[in-house]
């Protein structure tokens, strides 16, 4: 081994603690830049690809009107390619003497074109009318070979599935021979010179709109609804690890800088030697820099390793949505990270460094331990004149004469706090996400009864008299409040796949519907509906809706938005007087047993053919699991390298200082004082990080969470907001505190137990 290697493996030795403290920050670093690019990248790329390959549709719109009117649009500027007109028609099939859900179904004659490229993942394409198509990604699975019955269309004909296909940009659920339909309404499909954006997509709708004749156009979707819907699963993930791999790289570069000043300055004779030894400025800087990049180079390693392996199960997701098996983490995404974290450290090492290679050799021999005389002086003269006891003031005085490094110490007790806030925070919104997002969290629900001792009431079967049931209800002692709800399908003029329909019968807005805007409806022909809803449609509040439901069309008036993740954010709260509530929900008085109250309003029910039982339990929810388990992860590593960052300095100081401890033992000093020297020696910059951590944490949280919520394309509900009690943050401010004196124990432990003339012997 050469004299170098020698030098540096010496070091890195001897630096237990400072290396321990460099890889973990690296590998929090890197695990968070790998997880979110990870995620960003392969959660997009299936998609993108597909709707590159397959031409898929910017924009989808339904008209109203003559085929030539419609075929006109294509002419609108910014058009680079159409297709269409197709006829289409929302139609509710019949399979095996049952209805299914609501489809919109379009007449093509085949399947590709200049635009949306419909591709066969099973059998082939209609060639008659007696054939239908049906989509592989809809709500209808019904296998090719079998037939399906529509009795909507003229002479209610049966027609045989003979393919599956998928459309990337999800024109419709079912396609049939374009004779087989009405001649209205009519579908085009457009391609953009630029449709990259929400703005981008809304112009190129208004362009459209004003070439064809004025009320023509009946709905319309951007293929950035149809995207967000297929990413959003990863994408949620993307902005709190940014947040996180920002805080990790910050403190990488604290940590690695602090520990190469550290060993520059306490090896400061050591320097010396080597240089009178023979070694060259340019090996010495090598030397230090080496001392740091290895241990970032087992960090990067470990981050890197951790990063691919938790992409694996959010990743899950997106493979099963595509039917891609093995999507994993892009190879240039880890050669990125990679690269980028070994230049920063290199870069911020190679700084401190570079202060050991300008040394000159009869400076760094002359030079000792002790910081310059004079530093900090009037600091322990103003802690000597006070009534704290002196171990404490001698404590408190030390950071000022190394206000250096007491400064990097505050910084790296800040961004610890900085994360417990922001981790604190950010799983209170989680849970307050998760409550908003279970509705009908009542005490007891009333329906028709299922088969079995301990069966519930369903969901879906009409009761025969709401009226009577919900007069049984209101009679019973201990009722608080009750409404009933009815559920049904509908379809939306312009998008396809069918939107679940939520009835109300009484006033639902106590059972947990959260708005986001607006207000809860009060009349029949009211809607609320949730941010995915509005998109989709690109409808806003005080817009008019029409929906297909059962058969006939409903025009309703959006009056709120609502926060709703349950059915892709489709569903449509209104009440619908045709629509006979299947189940009806019940508030119980303060106080009122729940059991006795079941068991007594049972009889009366009984006789109307429904039962109550005590309402299940709300559900969990994996994806708020996940996050709130990886938030936690990465909180712990950074607050594990904000504490390793305090315990370098306190090294560093208490071995700078290990002959004043001697002198200090000598005069009289207790282990026990010792201690709370050492400890109070953190104490102002733990107390000051936590101060300065907390406001950024919270900053940082009503920055993220906002952008985690685009990212899953809804309105986060305010209860997510404010999740910060003013006691609460107290505690969080003392947080830095604790993060430094954990941090500061060890090396207080060792100040403390060393013999006096031990100490007094060292250099």
């Amino acid at each position: 081994m050469s004299a170098l290697g020698r030098v540096v493996r010496s070091g890195a030795g001897r630096r237990r603690v400072q290396s321990a403290a460099i890889g973990l920050a690296t590998a929090m670093a890197v695990t968070s830049a790998v997880l979110g690019g990870a995620l960003l990248v392969a959660s997009q790329a299936p998609f993108d690809d597909a709707f590159t390959a397959q031409r898929g549709a910017h924009l989808t719109v339904q008209f109203d009107g003559t085929r030539d009117a419609a075929a006109r649009t294509a002419t609108a500027p910014g058009v680079t390619a159409a297709a269409g007109p197709f006829p289409t028609a929302s139609l509710t099939p019949e399979f095996d003497g049952r209805s299914l859900a609501p489809m919109t179904v379009a007449g093509r004659s085949e399947p590709g074109g200049a635009v949306d490229d419909v591709t066969l993942t099973q059998g082939r394409w209609t060639t008659g009318r007696g054939e239908i198509v049906l989509s592989a990604d809809g709500e209808i699975a019904v296998p090719p070979g079998n037939s399906v019955r529509f009795p909507e269309l003229p002479g209610a004909p049966t027609l045989t599935v003979v393919g599956l296909a998928r459309s990337i940009s999800r024109t419709a659920d079912a396609w049939v021979s374009p004779d087989l339909l009405p001649a209205a309404p009519f579908q085009m499909l457009y391609r953009f010179s630029a449709a990259a954006t929400a703005g981008q997509v809304d112009a190129d709708r208004a362009a459209v709109a004003a070439t064809a004749p004025p009320g023509a156009v009946r709905g319309a979707q951007s293929w950035l609804t149809v995207r967000q819907v297929a990413v959003r699963a990863t994408a949620l993930f993307v902005p709190f690890l940014t947040a996180f791999g920002v805080l990790g790289l910050v403190m990488s570069v604290l940590v690695v800088g602090n520990v190469v000043a550290g060993a520059v300055g306490a090896g400061t004779r050591r320097i010396g030697v080597l240089k009178a030894l023979g070694f060259t400025p340019g090996q010495v800087v090598r030397a230090y820099l080496s001392q740091a990049l290895i241990p970032a180079g087992v960090g990067i390693a470990a981050g890197v390793a951790a990063g691919n392996a938790l992409a694996v199960p959010v990743l899950h997701e997106t493979q099963e949505a595509y039917e891609v098996a093995g999507l994993a983490v892009p190879l240039w995404v880890d050669a990125v990270v990679v690269a980028g974290a070994f230049t920063v450290v290199a870069l911020t090492a190679w700084a401190s460094a570079g202060r050991a290679g300008r040394l000159r050799t009869v400076d760094a021999l002359a030079a000792g331990h002790a910081p310059p005389a004079g530093r900090g002086r009037w600091a322990a003269r103003l802690t000597s004149r006070s009534a704290l006891p002196r171990p404490v003031g001698l404590g408190l005085a030390r950071p000022f004469s190394r206000p250096a490094r007491a400064l990097a110490m505050f910084a790296a007790i800040g961004f610890g706090a900085t994360a417990v806030t922001f981790a604190i925070g950010l799983s209170s919104s989680l849970l307050a996400v998760q409550t908003a997002r279970d509705h009908d969290i009542t005490d007891v629900s009333v329906g028709a009864p299922l088969p079995g001792p301990e069966a519930g009431p369903p969901e879906g079967q009409p009761i025969t008299d709401p009226a009577a049931v919900a007069a049984a209800i209101a009679a019973q002692p201990g009722t608080r409040a009750s409404y009933g709800v009815a559920h049904s399908v509908a379809t939306v003029a312009g998008v396809t796949g069918s939107a679940p329909v939520t009835s109300f019968t009484g006033d639902a807005s106590w059972g947990g519907y959260e708005l986001t805007a607006g207000r809860w409806l009060s009349a029949p022909g009211e809607a609320v509906v949730p941010t995915a809803f509005l998109t989709a449609t690109g409808t806003h509040i005080g817009d008019a809706v029409t929906l297909y439901v059962e058969g006939e069309a409903v025009t309703v008036r959006l009056v709120g938005e609502v926060f709703d993740t349950r059915h892709d954010g489709m569903t449509v709260y209104t009440a619908l007087p045709k629509l006979r509530p299947d189940t009806f929900y019940v508030s119980l008085r303060p106080g009122t047993d729940l059991a006795a109250y079941v068991a007594a309003v049972n009889p009366a029910l009984r006789g109307l053919g429904v039962t109550a039982a005590a309402a299940p339990p709300a559900g969990g929810g994996g994806q708020i699991t996940v996050l709130s388990a990886l938030t936690a992860l990465l909180s712990l590593l950074l607050v594990a390298v904000a504490g390793l960052g305090v315990l370098n300095g306190v090294v560093l100081d208490t071995r700078e200082r290990v002959r004043d401890l001697g002198i200090f033992k000598a005069l009289g000093m207790t282990p026990r004082q010792t201690l709370t020297m050492v400890l109070a020696s953190v104490g102002v910059a733990g107390l000051a990080g936590g101060i300065a951590g907390v406001p950024a944490g919270t900053a940082l949280h009503t920055a993220i969470l906002p952008a985690m919520g685009r990212a899953a394309g809804v309105t986060l509900p305010p209860s997510a907001f404010t999740v910060y009690g003013p006691g609460e943050l107290v505690l969080l401010a003392l947080g830095g505190l604790v993060i430094a004196v954990l941090g500061a124990l060890l090396p207080a432990g060792w100040a403390a137990r060393t013999r006096t003339a031990t100490a007094l012997r060292t250099e």
